[in-house]
């Protein structure tokens, strides 16, 4: 029997251990022993609002301990990172090979385990504004994981950036992540203008944030719409967003996004940029899995910026 985290309704943060059997793979899954795994606000929430017994988990990192029977993928020993739509949390998981990449030796677990989501989110995002060079950039929810690591990969783009944070001590962390500009507190979000307008804006904050931006998108400009932490509702004047022509609202979603993409090489590519230095994954709270009601909680209470990461024993 294996360890790994359920919902339940009756547990601190709805979260609790449970022993279960090991995972069977199919042939085109590896097994792999979880040595880590970072946590993410969304999966926080899918978790308070799931059934009970409900496994959850998107992020981790760790070693093959069996390879895919179809000879695919990493073999026997590799360190790999990789991501699951759900039940991440365990001490061994089933994994696809096309969700996982190798890592080398000088990346740890931890800063392996920050990747997956958060890392993916903000690449695919960029991608969505093509050839980013002396293109305008406009990132809300930038002290989170999605936007410190979109900060830093925008800023080799050549573009320039303007980010968002609710005070002058966070907004420092956007300027070191590599924004040109700080928008400080949300409902400064208007006064954006004078750093616009912007070829692509990526946005996590949905409702008026969002309807306040779209009028701010340059012609062709693409606005990406990857979360809704202050609403899930938002009042468009359609008006502007039709008579300006040519402007996209595009709907994000990692998962579909994911069917798309080539997950693996992906994170090799973000894997490769943190051993060389050009993206450095900020975790800003590590500690033992059997304190993940307490970090889960912290997270969703927005204490801490950056990433959580957990570690199995």
């Amino acid at each position: 029997m294996i360890r790994t985290i359920v919902t339940d309704p009756l547990a601190p943060s709805n979260l609790a251990f449970k022993k279960v059997a090991p995972p069977q793979a199919m042939p085109w899954e590896a097994l792999v022993q979880v040595k880590a795994f970072s946590l993410n606000r969304g999966e926080i929430k899918d978790a308070n609002d799931s059934k009970a017994s409900s496994r959850p988990g998107w992020d981790f990192a760790g070693i093959v301990i069996e390879p895919a029977k179809s000879g695919t993928g990493p073999q026997k020993g590799a360190r790999v990172v990789g991501l699951l739509p759900m039940g991440a949390w365990s001490e061994q998981i089933a994994a696809p090979v096309s969700m996982l990449a190798e890592i080398p030796e000088k990346l740890t677990f931890a800063e392996a385990a920050t990747l997956p989501v958060a890392g993916l989110t903000a690449l695919y995002a960029l991608r969505k504004g093509g050839m980013l060079l002396g293109k305008r950039i406009f990132i809300t929810g930038s002290t989170g994981g999605v936007g410190l690591f979109a900060h830093q990969l925008a800023a080799q783009s050549g573009a320039f950036v303007v980010g968002t944070a609710s005070t002058e001590e966070k907004a420092a962390l956007v300027r070191e992540a590599g924004s040109d500009e700080v928008i400080i507190g949300y409902s400064a979000i208007s006064s954006a203008r004078q750093f616009g307008p912007f070829d692509l804006v990526i946005d996590s904050i949905g409702g008026n944030t969002l309807a306040a931006l779209l009028p701010q998108l340059a012609p062709q400009g693409v606005c990406v719409a990857l979360g809704f932490s202050s609403s899930n509702t938002a009042t468009i004047d359609m008006m502007n967003l039709v008579t300006s022509g040519g402007k996209t609202l595009y709907s994000f979603f990692l998962g579909e996004e994911a069917t798309r993409h080539a997950v693996a090489d992906d994170l090799s590519l973000l894997a490769r940029l943190v051993i060389e230095k050009r993206l450095i994954p900020r975790i800003e709270v590590e500690a033992n899995w059997n304190d993940i009601a307490t970090v889960a909680r912290d997270l969703k209470e927005r204490k801490f910026s950056g990433k959580a990461v957990l570690h199995i024993d």
